[in-house]
């Protein structure tokens, strides 16, 4: 498996059983050099994908190419492809330099070049210091950073990293989300493809993002346009985190209506759509706490959640719930009463069954 720079490319690829789809018609060639990051819900396809490329699940339909090669009539030993899990799996018993050592070794490589490239690559990784430890004497973040370096001493060229973050804390995960962008920016001959369900971490993370929902991939492209254009409901609300809350409305007359008591002047980026029914998005951070004006409702708290450094305050309306993002620690209680304002402005309208008509901007 060993050559020159090559893409890897799915052509139609279904995983399906007698009971469910798992994975249906995935066409995309990913390109070395590149992050790509597949988002989307707990039981989307994420994993199942990875490990179709990987060969641990074998494709219903459909063809994945390495280059020149049929990759899935390749035993999985011969695949030449490094995997990542959310568990650290480290060998126990050996050193973080062995560990690292382990797959040059098994590969044929000489004793002395193997101990240099794991040298090499644990000083990459900030590890270096560490060498003579076993894997339980490390924090989580230094365990799964070896097993990373592990994955890319191989110098293979397909790196799968299947939400590696997942099960560590909120700043260790921020830490490692900026050195994992650099290290893996390093791989300019590999096809590194992560998976994560966290918005964030695709949007910092990403060159190219790959949304999955219900075992499709249903929009890619680079993350700001993806944020920014979301083809549908499903999209917006997976690449937003809190989802972006919908609400039904109805444009008429001039005028946009949603629910009896919130109505605003059609904003400019509405201007071209008929009078109808639709769903509006709003995120998040873009409600506005207060205001006394006809885009403003009273509500009650359902929910007040503490996020960091910042409040999400889940509202109930006449309307719907709606969700803000508020900067700061902030107690606010079950029941009580507040007025939430949109802003028209940075709307996002959908048909009413869920395709964008209109984002901010455009």
């Amino acid at each position: 498996m060993k050559g020159s720079t090559v893409n890897l490319d799915l052509r139609s690829v279904s995983v399906d059983t007698e009971t469910e789809v798992i994975l249906k018609d995935i066409s995309f060639k990913f390109e070395p050099g590149k992050i790509y990051v597949l988002i989307g819900r707990t039981t989307s396809g994420k994993t199942s994908l990875m490990r179709t490329i990987a060969g641990l699940i074998e494709p219903t339909d459909g063809e994945i190419h390495l280059g020149e090669e049929r990759l899935d009539e390749v035993p999985i030993w011969d695949r030449g492809i490094a995997m990542v899990y959310q568990q650290f799996i480290n060998y126990p018993h050996r050193t973080v330099l062995n560990n690292v050592e382990f797959p040059l070794l098994r590969a044929g490589v000489s004793k002395a070049d193997a101990k240099a490239q794991a040298l090499a690559m644990l000083e990459k990784v900030g590890l270096s210091e560490f060498k003579d430890r076993k894997p339980s004497q490390l924090s989580g973040g230094q365990q799964q950073r070896v097993a990373i370096a592990r994955a890319l001493v191989r110098n293979t060229r397909v790196i799968l990293l299947d939400e590696p973050l997942m099960n560590l804390d909120y700043k260790l995960r921020e830490q490692l989300r900026e050195e994992f962008r650099t290290l893996f920016k390093g791989t300019a001959d590999s096809v590194t493809i992560y998976a994560t369900t966290e918005p964030s971490e695709a949007l910092f993370l990403g060159d190219e993002l790959l949304v999955m929902h219900e075992g499709r991939v249903i929009q890619h492209g680079k993350p700001d346009f993806v944020f920014e254009n979301p083809s549908s409901i499903d999209v917006a609300q997976i690449v937003n985190d809190p989802p972006m809350t919908i609400l039904d409305a109805e444009i008429k007359d001039g005028k946009v209506n949603i629910g009896n008591l919130i109505t605003f002047p059609t904003p400019a980026h509405l201007k071209s759509e008929k009078d109808g029914k639709y769903k509006i998005g709003t995120r998040a951070s873009e409600v506005i706490l207060g205001g006394s004006e006809s885009n403003s409702e009273e509500g009650t708290v359902s929910l007040s959640e503490v996020s960091g450094s910042e409040t999400l305050l889940y509202v109930k309306l006449n309307v719907g719930e709606v969700v803000l993002q508020l900067e700061g620690i902030h107690d606010y209680q079950i029941g009580q009463a507040v007025t939430i304002s949109l802003a028209p402005n940075r709307i996002f309208l959908f048909n009413m069954d869920g395709t964008l008509c209109a984002a901010p901007g455009n």
